[in-house]
């Protein structure tokens, strides 16, 4: 059987060559091409990746069953022969969930393989004061709901990634600790499949709302650095790393805890046990407290809560600027030990950094100029998120997503229309 052969031989591992394998390669390689912008014909493709037509019609058809792809037009390619069908992108059949649990609110989106958004939720929710199982109990409810909402659209879900403010062992699924909410030892991948009642062929991806988030941004049209560090936003304050276009995560996966690194021993107390952690100078909580006070404790909604501030700073209100200067130098503080650290290319504001960027960057950009070892060459711009309080959430459906352009095979079999 030829290398580049389609996978459908009678022996599945004849002469120590795994079909499955191969045609999984090569479907992966033929969705690549067509997911790239501009549209391409059969015979096209067959000339970029090096396959043969026969081989390449094969693989396009398979990909058109799962409606991966679809076909749009007719090119002709010079003055002889029959015009090419060209295909695009169509990923209608597949759908990705991705979820988000933070301490104030539970987030849903959905979308599929081209990222049409199918459904997208937020809801208020005091996940500090819940126990978890049954904050995992709403958030399933949440998933229910839109899971419901996929099948009503013909699309089959392929996986869930769910973002959690927390240390996560992302083999098991499991929440180790999080201090902010405060979880211990939470086998939320377990818990949802099991209240969600799905297979094991329904991938359930858990990680750490900064990491996804990271991803997200790594991904998005604005970024140019294959090296970047994420900081979250919202009660807690968290890191996520990419390096050299890949998630920095540690040998354990507890990598990116900036906002526990102590930067004054005799602040507040912070939620992790320690005194004057980076998050109890620049959280949402300690925004608020410096910047508007009389606000401290009045909102669930972080990013309404953010909004305040901005109206605030934006009027000229003198506590909210000089409140948010003070966030932003100590912003710069923890942003000049990323930088010392990792020599990012850029560090990216996500959560409420992000809507009020404007009166924090300047600051810390003062600071991190003050404290970088290596001088004006090591120090890299301070950016507000392209996706603010939805970047989580948008990174957990973009780990399925890219899951199945690894793998096409993981998109239902049998779905053309």
């Amino acid at each position: 059987m030829r290398e580049d052969d389609d996978g459908r031989g009678r022996d599945g591992k004849r002469g120590g060559v795994d079909h499955t394998a191969v045609r999984r390669g090569n479907l992966a390689r033929v969705l690549g091409e067509i997911r790239s912008p501009g549209t391409l014909s059969r015979a096209a493709l067959a000339t970029r990746i090096g396959l043969t037509k026969a081989t390449v019609s094969n693989l396009v058809t398979e990909l058109l069953e799962r409606r991966l792809v679809r076909e749009t037009g007719w090119r002709q390619t010079g003055n002889v022969g029959r015009p090419g069908r060209l295909l695009e992108l169509d990923g209608s059949a597949a759908a990705a969930l991705g979820l988000e649990v933070n301490a104030n609110y539970l987030a849903v989106r959905g979308v599929d393989l081209a990222e049409r958004v199918l459904v997208e939720r937020r809801v208020g929710f005091d996940a500090v004061r819940t126990e978890a199982s049954r904050a995992v109990g709403e958030l399933a409810r949440l998933a229910g709901e839109a899971i419901a909402e996929l099948d009503r659209a013909r699309t089959s879900l392929v996986g869930i990634g769910v973002a959690v403010p927390g240390l996560v062992d992302v083999p098991s699924g499991t929440v180790r600790y999080a201090p902010n909410l405060p979880w211990q030892d939470v086998p939320i991948a377990e818990w949802l499949r099991h209240r969600l009642e799905l297979g094991e062929d329904t991938r359930i991806t858990v990680d750490n709302e900064a990491n996804l988030a990271a991803l997200a941004e790594f991904g998005s049209v604005v970024n140019t650095a294959d090296d970047l560090v994420y900081l979250t936003g919202e009660l807690g304050i968290g890191a996520g790393v990419v390096s050299g276009g890949r998630l920095l995560r540690g040998s354990d996966g507890f990598s990116g805890e900036l906002g526990h690194v102590p930067v004054d021993p005799r602040g507040r107390r912070c939620g992790c046990g320690q005194h004057g952690c980076l998050e109890t100078k620049i959280g949402l909580a300690a925004a608020t407290r410096a910047a508007a006070p009389d606000l401290d404790g009045a909102f669930r909604d972080p990013e309404e809560q953010a909004r305040v501030l901005l109206q605030r700073a934006e009027a000229g209100d003198p506590q909210a600027l000089s409140g948010l200067d003070e966030v932003g130098r100590w912003l710069g503080v923890g942003v000049s030990i990323a930088v010392n650290m990792l020599n990012p290319g850029a560090v990216v504001l996500g959560g409420y950094f992000a809507v009020v960027s404007a009166y924090v960057v300047p600051a810390a950009m003062r600071e991190l100029r003050s404290r970088t070892i290596a001088g004006e060459t090591a120090i890299c711009p301070i950016t507000a998120s392209f996706f603010g309080f939805t970047a989580a959430v948008r990174g957990g459906t973009s780990v399925i997503t890219e899951e199945v352009f690894r793998d096409p095979l993981r998109a239902p079999a049998g779905a053309r229309r």
